[in-house]
């Protein structure tokens, strides 16, 4: 009986040897990775995937969930689900990190030295160009 459980075991241990290994992933910030990280790290994400997050940050700016890279062309909630435990959304290191312009948002900051900057107001919004 002794001899059984010895070869049970042997073949156990043997068997972990030649099994696929597991590979574990390490957690990734999905506003600040590369293409190359994104790729690397996560389930079902190849290299094109990864490019379309990145340049999807980059026209869009940081996501705000690990939810909106559903946005993403090719990124479904199957993929989302698979690497969840792994995806983090902090924000972006401070190089990486783009405030919007005034006029982004509609409105035209004074110069410097006028009244309109030292209220700390922005004046009108801009006038359109005629283009």
């Amino acid at each position: 009986m002794h001899i059984i459980r010895t070869l049970l075991v042997t073949l156990a241990c043997l068997s972990s040897l030649f099994a696929a290994p597991q590979v574990f992933a390490e957690p990734v910030n999905i506003n600040s990775a590369d293409a190359a990280a994104l790729a690397r790290e996560l389930i079902g994400i190849g290299e094109t995937r990864a490019r379309a997050i990145v340049e999807y940050r980059t026209q869009n700016g940081p996501f705000r969930s690990i939810e909106e890279l559903a946005l993403v062309k090719g990124i479904g909630p199957r993929v989302i689900e698979q690497n969840r435990a792994n995806l983090r959304v902090e924000p972006a290191r401070a190089a990486d990190r783009r405030a919007p312009a005034p006029a982004a948002r509609g409105m035209a900051m004074p110069p410097a030295g006028s009244r309109g900057a030292a209220s700390g107001r922005p004046s009108r919004p801009a006038a359109p160009t005629g283009r």
